[in-house]
Parts: structure tokens; sequence; C-alpha cells
């Protein structure tokens, strides 16, 4: 019945009964009386807009994407030796070793379009590898296993590692030790297997030290006997505030040269070489853990080596404390460091426990403050004003309030 509504309408106005408004209103609206909205043809619903892919930035190499999502195992990229390893290190120093970056070939197999890529000067893909990343430039960064190599006008790539190191430091503190009886820094460093047990620990005081710490662990830049105590120039009204100083870090292997002495393909004792994911673990988020350390402190102190920058970072502990401060030489690292439970992949393992901070005679944990304890000094600031910042041993967390972990320690006082 509309639709002969309509047509009738129409009609009309053609023949001039109707007004020519009426008739527009009626091709738009329909014919007078029929219900809005009937006549008019559906809008078809808009489509989703299709969700882009993110930019996948390939001049920042992934393992993760690699090992994780693309199941590859290492040795699918890292062959071992690699062919430049007798000219990286020569004469004695030379080991078979992973010495260099990934052949094209590896990339090819699944990035040839990003290596074909018109791009200028190159790639992007290729800057992962290369330095300039041109054609007539060919060089390329050092690899991260090299630590130990130096001159050669090496460029290292400045980058965030993705793995962590599992070192079972307890199995080596058995069987490690040097060669020689006393450790001179100047030597190079050796392996001998020793008894199974702890001779350092039988009818030896404690403060004498393990002989496996010493051979991946020195005192970086220490001062000695030198009259320069800081690492960088500090300000004239210092004071007592904290300034880093040499002597405060502890070195740690930079490259396969200690642990392949025994670890080689020829010795048979497992891992081997090849064996790269036994101690290259990648890492995951809730594996980082709060480090008491900040930048832009160092950026203040003109901090640049990348050694210190590097230990600093990592502090899990007393971002202040240092290895060759007062006594601390003369200490057992095992008296501090708890090796049996220590796993280098957990952060939380690695945090010194306060209670090794008060020794034997007191140090820095008594009874009082009055018997000269730092800890129980730096708590009686923060009680009595909780902006007070310790800084003795921290860097940022002494910021935050007393640790309960602090308290605990601090032994009760005589009775009068």
């Amino acid at each position: 019945m509309a639709a002969v509504r309509l047509v009738t309408f129409l009609v009309m106005g053609f023949l001039g009964l109707l007004p020519s408004q009426l008739i527009s209103n009626a091709l738009v609206y329909g014919s007078p009386g029929e219900p809005q909205g009937q006549g008019r043809r559906p809008k078809k619903a808009a489509k989703p807009a299709a969700q882009k892919k993110p930019r996948v930035d390939y001049s920042k190499f992934s393992h993760n994407t690699h090992v994780t999502q693309e199941k590859l195992s290492c040795d699918s990229c890292h062959k071992f030796p690699t062919k430049n390893w007798k000219e990286v290190r020569t004469g004695d120093a030379a080991f078979p070793d992973v010495a260099e970056f990934p052949e094209h070939s590896s990339c090819l197999n699944c990035h040839r379009q990003q290596f074909f890529a018109r791009q200028r000067p190159a790639p992007a893909i290729c800057s992962n590898c290369h330095v300039k990343a041109t054609p007539r430039d060919t060089t390329r960064f050092v690899f991260p296993s090299l630590g130990d190599v130096s001159g050669m006008n090496l460029k290292t790539r400045e980058s965030i590692s993705e793995f962590g190191i599992g070192f079972p430091h307890d199995k080596h503190l058995d069987v490690v030790g040097l060669t020689r009886p006393e450790f001179r820094q100047d030597v190079a460093a050796g392996f001998i297997t020793v008894a199974w047990g702890r001779p350092w620990m039988v009818g030896q005081k404690s403060s004498e030290q393990p002989k496996s710490c010493p051979v991946c662990h020195q005192t970086y830049q220490p001062q000695g006997t030198s009259s320069e105590e800081y690492v960088t120039t500090p300000p004239k009204s210092l004071g007592d505030n904290f300034w880093l100083k040499k002597g405060t870090f502890q070195t740690v292997p930079n490259s396969h040269a200690v642990c392949f002495t025994c670890h080689s393909a020829d010795s048979g004792i497992a891992p081997e070489p090849k064996d790269c994911n036994v101690c290259h673990k990648l890492l995951q988020a809730d594996q980082k853990s709060t480090v008491d350390f900040d930048p832009k402190v160092a950026t203040e102190m003109g901090i640049t080596d990348r050694t210190i920058l590097r230990g600093w970072s990592r502090r899990v502990s007393a971002g202040a404390f240092r290895h060759e401060g007062g006594q601390h030489p003369d200490l057992s690292c095992t008296g501090c460091h708890n090796v049996t439970v220590m796993n280098t992949l957990e952060p939380k393992t690695q945090k010194v426990p306060v209670l090794s901070c008060g020794g034997a005679e007191g140090c820095h944990i008594t009874a009082t403050t009055d018997d000269g304890g730092a800890l129980n000094f730096e708590i009686d600031q923060k009680k009595a004003n909780p902006g007070f910042v310790c800084a003795k041993c921290h860097i940022s967390f002494g910021k935050e309030p007393v640790p309960a972990n602090h308290l605990v320690v601090i032994p009760s006082a005589p009775q009068k």
C-alpha cells in the first residue's frame, strides 16, 4: 500500500497539483503518512581498520626472537671454532674459540629481503655486525667473546646483553686453584686440580683466601700505594660526601680464555666449547633485579670506564662498597659471599648478607651507636629523620626505609 500511495502522490505532483518541495521530500523520506525510516537502505557497518603489525627494527638483533620464537639452536648461526681464531689471538695465547659474528649465509636463509633492501648508506640489518655498514668499509665490531683482546683499533658495539651466565661457583671452588703459591696480578693465571675438600677451611684462618677466587676475580684499578684515591677528581667541597674510589670493584671474566683452559674440545670436560647454551642463558623479564646504582651519579662523577659502569650497574647489595677499603682485602671472599647458594642467574641469591658487615669484632655493626657501628649510626639517623639518606654503603637504596634484615642483625646491648 505504501508503494501505491507514493506513486499516486508523484503523479499528482507531475500534474502540478502539489508543490515541488513536497515532492522532493517525498523522494527522500517516502510518502506522507509513511513511518520515517521505511524505504531507506540500511547503512553497511564500517569494517574495522586492519591492525598493522609492529614494524620490525632490523638494526636491533634479538636472540629471543631467533631462539624462543624461531626455535633455532646456537649452532644454526654460530660455528665453533670460527676461521679467525688464530688471527685474533696469536702464539701461545691462541685457542679454538667463537671469535667472529656468523657468516652472511646464516642470515640470508631468512633475511634475504632485508639484506637487499634499498636503504642508504646500507641496509639497516648490516649495522648489527658492521661498524659503518658501507660497501667501502666492511669492518665488523669485535665479537663479544673477545673481551681480553685489545689494540688493532677494535670497535665494540654498545649494547645490553640478552644473556646471563650460569656459573656454578660451588663446583669450581673445590677443584680450581692457582698454579703458584702466591697470587700476583702481573702474572697470568692457570688451573690445577686440587683435593676434593676445602683446605683453606681446615687449620687455616678464615681471612685466608680460597685459591680459586683470584683466578677470575681481581681488584680493578686498585689504589695500592698511590696517593690518588678517587677514580675521577672530586670537587674541592666534597667533604664527607661519597665519591667513587679506586679499588671498589672486582673483575669478572670477559672472554672464554679462562673457561676454555679446562673446558676444551680435547679435555673432554663438559660442557665443551660448542655447548653454548649450557652457560649462556636468555634472561627473562622477572630475572632482572633492582640494583643499588644511579646512572646520574656516575655521570656527575664523569665515570666512563666500561668495566666500572658494567659492574656498578649490576650491584644488588651495597653500591658504595669498596673491596680495597679498610680491612676488606684481608677478609675471605667466602666470608661475605655464600657460594653454596649463589645462582648467577638469580640476583637475589647474590646479595651479600648484612650480618657479614658485623664481623667478629663488630666492624660496622655494634650493639650501640656509641660503640662505633656505621649501620647503627645511620639507622638512628633514619629513625630521627625519614628523609635521611644512608650513604655509607648505598647509592640509591639509601633513600628507602630501613629494611627489616638491617634491624635484626644489631646485637642486644650488654646488661649493665
